[in-house]
C-alpha cells in the first residue's frame, strides 16, 4: 500500500472567506462539492487543504484525509489492528471508496482511494 497524499480537513462555516484568504497565499480551488472545498497551489497540486461544513454521508467530520492506492488493503490492516472504525468502508457517489478510523489521539482520519 502506498500513500498518495495527505490533506488536512478543517471544519469551517467560512468556506468562501477561506478560499479568498488562502488565495492570497497562492492557493486555488481544485474541488468544490458545496459541503467540502479543496484548495491547492498550481505549482504544487498535491499540497492541499480542505474546508468542510459537515460530511455529506458520515456522522463525523474528519480531521485528515489520507489517500492510498489500495483502500481495501488499508481497511483490512486497520481493522485487524483493532483500531476504532467510525465510518464503514463504502463507495461514495463522488468517485471515492473510503472509511474513517480514529487515531490514538482521537482524531478522525478519512482513508480513501479514487475509483
Amino acid at each position: 500500500m502506498t500513500v498518495r497524499r495527505v490533506v488536512p480537513v478543517l471544519r469551517s462555516d467560512t468556506v468562501r472567506e477561506s478560499r479568498e484568504f488562502y488565495g492570497l497565499l497562492g492557493f486555488e480551488e481544485v474541488m468544490n462539492h458545496g459541503w467540502i472545498m479543496t484548495l491547492a497551489p498550481p505549482s504544487a497540486p498535491a499540497a492541499q487543504i480542505s474546508f468542510m461544513t459537515a460530511d455529506r454521508t458520515a456522522p463525523l467530520t474528519p480531521d485528515l484525509s489520507v489517500e492510498v492506492d489500495d483502500v481495501d488493503a488499508a481497511y483490512a490492516l486497520v481493522r485487524d489492528s483493532g483500531a476504532e472504525i467510525v465510518h464503514p468502508l463504502q463507495d461514495e457517489e463522488w468517485g471515492v471508496r473510503r472509511f474513517f478510523v480514529r487515531d490514538p489521539g482521537g482524531r478522525v482520519v478519512n482513508v480513501l482511494s479514487h475509483r
